[in-house]
C-alpha cells in the first residue's frame, strides 16, 4: 500500500500541495484529478525520489521513503515503474529493443534473452507483431503501449502513469485505459494515473483523490464523484466554463 501524510510541496514562493493525505490500495486503478497546476504529477514523482517533499512522509510497503538517498530509491523504483506523458521511446531502436533495454541493463539478461522476453511483453499490451517495428512508423498510442510494455519488465508492483491519453485519438486513448484496467485486474498491478480525461477517469477507475488549491478536496469513488454537492467537483467533472473554479 503507499501512504501520502500530510505532504507539503513548494517551489519558491508558490505552494503547490499544503496538506495532502490519502492511501492507494493494491491492486487498485487510482486517479489523481484536478487543474493544471495543482500538484498531480508532483505527487507521483515523489514516489520515485524525482521530488521531495517540504513536510509529510511518504509511506511504501510499510518503509517511509520520503528522505531515501540515491541508493535507498533503488529498491524502489524497482517496485515503482513510470510512464511518462511522451512515450520516450529511442527511434533508432525497434519495439523489442526498446523493451529489452532494461532487461539488459537491470537483469543482466544477454541480448537473445532479453529480446526473447521483451516479445512476452510486447504480447501482455497486445503489441507483439509490431516488435520488429521502429517507434517513428507507430501512431501515439501504440507507442505508449510499448512504452508501457517497457515499464512492465521489472515486475513492478506499482505503475505510476503520467497523463497516459494526452494527445491520443479517442480510439488510442480507450485501448490505453482498457490496458490500463486489464494490467490491474489481471496482473494485480496497482495503477495511479493522473489525468484530466473524464472519459478514463468514469470508466476504468476504482477509486479517485481531487486536488485543489494545495488539499485533498474529495477522495472517494466514481459514484461518490458523481453524487457530491460540491459545487467545485460538479463543474470540474462536467467541464463547465462557469462556476466556482477560479
Amino acid at each position: 500500500m503507499i501512504s501520502f501524510r500530510h505532504l507539503a510541496k513548494s517551489f519558491g514562493s508558490k505552494k503547490v500541495i499544503e496538506d495532502v493525505s490519502f492511501d492507494v490500495r493494491d491492486g487498485e486503478v487510482f486517479f489523481i484529478i484536478g487543474q493544471s497546476g495543482v500538484g498531480k504529477s508532483v505527487m507521483i514523482k515523489h514516489l520515485v525520489g524525482l521530488l521531495y517533499p517540504d513536510a509529510g512522509e511518504i509511506w511504501l510497503d510499510g518503509e517511509e521513503i520520503s528522505r531515501f538517498d540515491e541508493e535507498q530509491m533503488y529498491p524502489v523504483r524497482m517496485k515503482c515503474a513510470m510512464v511518462f506523458q511522451h512515450s520516450t521511446l529511442f527511434d533508432s531502436m525497434t519495439c523489442a529493443e526498446n523493451v529489452a533495454l532494461p532487461l539488459r541493463k537491470h537483469k543482466g539478461l544477454k541480448p537473445k534473452e532479453a529480446l526473447a522476453e521483451a516479445r512476452k511483453r510486447l504480447d501482455q499490451v497486445h503489441m507483439r507483431e509490431f516488435a520488429d517495428r521502429f517507434p517513428p512508423e507507430l501512431g501515439d498510442g501504440m507507442r505508449k503501449r510499448v512504452a508501457i510494455a517497457r515499464a512492465l519488465t521489472l515486475d513492478p508492483r506499482y505503475v505510476l502513469f503520467d497523463e497516459p491519453t494526452t494527445s491520443l485519438d479517442p480510439v488510442s486513448a480507450r485501448r490505453v485505459d482498457k490496458l490500463i484496467r486489464e494490467l490491474s485486474d489481471t496482473l494485480g498491478v496497482t495503477s495511479i494515473v493522473v489525468s484530466h480525461d473524464l472519459v478514463s477517469i468514469f470508466s476504468i477507475a476504482d477509486r479517485i483523490v481531487m486536488l485543489y488549491k494545495g488539499f485533498v478536496r474529495l477522495l472517494g469513488t466514481p459514484e461518490d464523484f458523481k453524487a457530491s454537492s460540491d459545487e467545485i467537483i460538479q463543474q470540474f467533472i462536467h467541464g463547465r466554463a462557469e462556476g466556482p473554479i477560479e
